[in-house]
């Protein structure tokens, strides 16, 4: 009997539950957010609506286990964080937040999805699976690359120079598409995006929507950071007063310990081993070296972020440097 792709082998839905009562973080210039309640069954698309500075990168990366929250409780999956934070990050991915999943704009289109099956590998698979030939590795990270672009809406070979076309050369939509692919090839049971439809015509931020809506209805949880909600998704504001004294802007941070304030904002929710020396073939290139890496692991605004042992892990493979 072949088993549906919005199921686990357990015949459980695969995206996650997401619940919170009074869910707040507090950093040392004032509440990021407070008192956000959500509710929202597995495969949801989640919208966190509100302007700019409110709190709602905080929130993405606290429902995901990469800051710590300070009140309140929630609950992904039947995960808790803060107790739960690690394996949060093992069942989520982001895509598209700055500071923590930023393309190269030097990079191809090419060298990162290589980048990314490598890191893949290396933190996200089980050991057993460096049994494997090399051949079948290198086919099963290019049918993983392949499934994610699909999936993301990600034409390759219509791009300028195909799989060598430069990050930079990208537009903001195509950009965007090979973020989300990218989170994608880790098999996420909760993709969170943050800024989905930031400097997007109106067309545009209906191809987004469209294009989360069908990976929410295949069965993975989405989490969408936004200024104005779609139709149909399960909405959560940030958007509030003002705590008098509090400095705006929302903080980011990666590793699952760093804290960054923003402002107050009161919510609600409305509606129901080692790299090795492999190369992965893009699709519709061919294969090359590695790709550059750097050791910057910093804010929004540039601030060093303090991560403990097991974040800086984790960080290494959602940024893809280390």
């Amino acid at each position: 009997m072949d088993q549906s792709p919005r199921e686990t082998a357990h015949g459980t839905p695969r995206g996650l539950a997401v619940t919170a009562r009074g869910f707040g973080l507090r950093g040392p210039r004032g509440w990021a957010f407070r008192d956000v309640d959500v509710d929202a069954a597995p495969g949801s698309l989640i919208a966190v609506e509100g302007p700019s500075g409110s709190g709602r990168t905080c929130l993405l990366l606290a429902l995901t286990g990469r800051m710590k929250p300070t009140e309140g409780v929630a609950e992904v999956g039947g995960l808790k964080p803060p107790r739960h934070m690690s394996a949060l990050r093992r069942v989520s991915a982001l895509a598209n937040v700055p500071g923590v999943t930023d393309l190269e704009p030097a990079l191809t289109v090419g060298e990162h999805l290589r980048e990314r099956a490598l890191l893949q590998r290396r933190f996200g698979d089980a050991p057993r699976a460096l049994l494997r030939s090399r051949a079948r590795r290198r086919a099963q990270a290019r049918e993983a690359a392949e499934a994610a672009l699909t999936a993301a809406g990600l034409d390759v070979a219509a791009l300028p120079k195909g799989a060598r076309t430069a990050v930079r050369d990208l537009e903001r939509l195509e950009e965007l598409r090979l973020s989300i692919a990218l989170a994608l090839m880790s098999g996420p049971r909760l993709l969170a995006v943050d800024d989905a439809d930031h400097k997007l015509s109106g067309a545009e931020r209906a191809e987004v929507w469209d294009l989360l809506g069908s990976l929410a209805a295949s069965g993975t949880t989405v989490l969408a950071v936004c200024s104005e909600a779609p139709g149909g998704a399960v909405v959560v504001s940030t958007a509030g007063p003002a705590e008098p004294g509090t400095a705006d802007g929302d903080g980011t941070a990666d590793g699952g310990t760093g804290q960054e304030g923003g402002t107050a904002g009161d919510g609600t929710a409305r509606g129901g081993g080692t790299a090795e020396d492999d190369e992965v073939a893009a699709p519709g290139g061919t294969a090359e070296q590695g790709t550059p890496a750097d050791d910057r692991t910093t804010t929004r605004d540039d601030t060093p972020v303090t991560e403990d042992e097991e974040g800086a892990a984790d960080a290494l493979a959602e940024t893809g440097r280390s």
